[in-house]
């Protein structure tokens, strides 16, 4: 009985010491993915762990990291390590569970936002963070790259900001010399890749966001001479300050349809098709926000439905259309008139809507009309800022018909009818038109 109860205590003493090793014992280190862009005869090609890497990627924050990798994806990219949505650990993690690379952005002080670098003691803090943020994760399998802020160029007059980025680029390399840098510029003017070949030597690729302006990315590179690598980092549907506007100063935005076709078209024409500096590209946006409207540049809707910009962006990275499409709108209309009409309306007058609307693999379509006020002008974001979504007045479900007859709101001002047709699979198509009641 004591040799049975000798060999128990001890047979138990040695599950509890082994236990506690497993639950002590280190972790093993990361091994860091090394990443590489070399010429080869005038012509760039990125390299990870020495295999040819090529960008086909999406600017994705709080949208589905595994369907960007289902999709055909491979690449993701942030504004910043830390967002709303998730740490910038549980991004690389995310991430490496789908087989994705990230670029890291690191949020890097604006002049728009009141930001003075001319304050030396503060650019000094911010180089600080940005090295206290790339120690975090430079280990990181996932990760593929740095993109040194964002923008930085916009409405920005004092060039010493690209000494900081040069700065924080340099210090990057003395302490992750596994991935390379970057930074995002708005379009690709010559005066602004002109600075950043002077004061951002370090920086081993650039950046360019550009949207409907993105056809002219040619000829923008061969004005300013620039011959080295690049990322377009954000492009997509032609922006809300590129479209025409309203008598009454709103834009007026493509139906999801057109935006499909354009993603098509920019990525075949301008992407694509430049084998020689373009290591890839980061589509806008791999989810869903406001601005001017909540469909303008989402792939995706507000309850998560796909749009016909994600079959595009399928086929583009695969080859291969998706099995289920989503809808196509082709045109909507108020009162038999369009969004480039200048619809003036009585208040409480009736507004006859009908969308056209087709489905590739002929599936039932249901509708959800809105109407929503207009971004009140001192709301409305500049640069991608946040911004409050409208109120909505009208909601209303047509169920299977393509046409709807509504009441304009009571109060004078400027509103936009939006229609939503939906499939059965988690795909839907979009248009609105802005409309004036007197």
């Amino acid at each position: 009985m004591k040799t049975n109860i000798f060999f128990i205590t001890a047979l138990f003493l040695f599950i509890i010491i082994a236990s506690f090793s497993c639950q002590t014992a280190k972790k093993p280190s990361e091994k860091p993915t090394k990443v590489e862009i070399r010429n080869e005869g005038g012509q760039y090609q990125m390299y990870c762990d020495g295999k040819a890497y090529y960008i086909k990627g999406a600017g994705l924050e709080g949208g589905d990291i595994q369907e960007l990798a289902d999709r055909g994806g491979n690449t993701m990219r942030t504004w910043r390590t830390d967002n709303s949505f998730r740490s910038g650990q549980q991004i690389l993690d995310e991430a490496q569970k789908a087989g994705i690379k990230v670029c890291m952005g690191i949020e890097i002080a604006r002049e728009r936002h009141g930001f003075d670098y001319n304050n030396a003691e503060d650019v000094s803090k911010q180089l600080e963070y940005a090295l206290q943020e790339v120690e975090k994760y430079k280990n990181h399998p996932a990760l593929l790259a740095w993109g040194i802020g964002n923008e930085l160029n916009l409405h920005a007059t004092n060039p010493k900001v690209w000494d900081a980025v040069n700065d924080i680029a340099q210090h990057i390399h003395k302490i992750d010399p596994n991935h390379p840098t970057t930074t995002m510029l708005a379009g690709a003017g010559k005066a602004d890749i002109d600075n950043l070949l002077k004061r951002c030597p370090s920086l081993d690729f650039i950046s360019f966001q550009l949207y409907g302006d993105i056809v002219n990315l040619p000829k923008y590179l061969k004005e300013s001479g620039y011959t080295g690598p690049y990322v377009v980092s954000e492009w997509g549907p032609t922006g809300h300050w590129e479209m025409p506007q309203t008598e009454w100063g709103e834009p007026i935005e493509q139906n999801s349809h057109n935006k499909a076709m354009s993603y098509l078209e920019r990525y075949e024409n301008v992407i694509a098709a430049d084998s020689n500096q373009c290591i890839g590209s980061f589509v806008f946006l791999w989810g869903q926000k406001q601005e001017r409207t909540p469909t303008w540049y989402g792939l995706f809707l507000e309850n998560g439905e796909n749009t016909e910009a994600v079959d595009v962006m399928e086929y583009v990275w695969t080859g291969s259309w998706p099995e289920n499409r989503a809808p196509q709108l082709e045109e909507l209309k108020i009162n038999d008139k369009g969004a480039h009409d200048n619809i003036y309306l009585e208040a409480g007058s009736s507004i006859n809507a009908i969308a056209s609307v087709s489905d590739p693999d002929g599936d039932a379509i249901s509708y959800v009309w809105e109407i929503t006020h207009e971004v009140a002008d001192e709301d409305k974001s500049d640069g991608g800022d946040h911004e409050k979504r409208p109120e909505t007045i009208i909601v209303f479900d047509s169920s299977d018909k393509n046409s709807v007859e509504l009441k304009t709101p009571d109060e004078t001002g400027a509103y936009r009818l939006l229609v939503y047709a939906y499939d059965q699979n988690n795909n839907a198509a979009t248009a609105n038109i802005p409309f004036y009641v007197k």
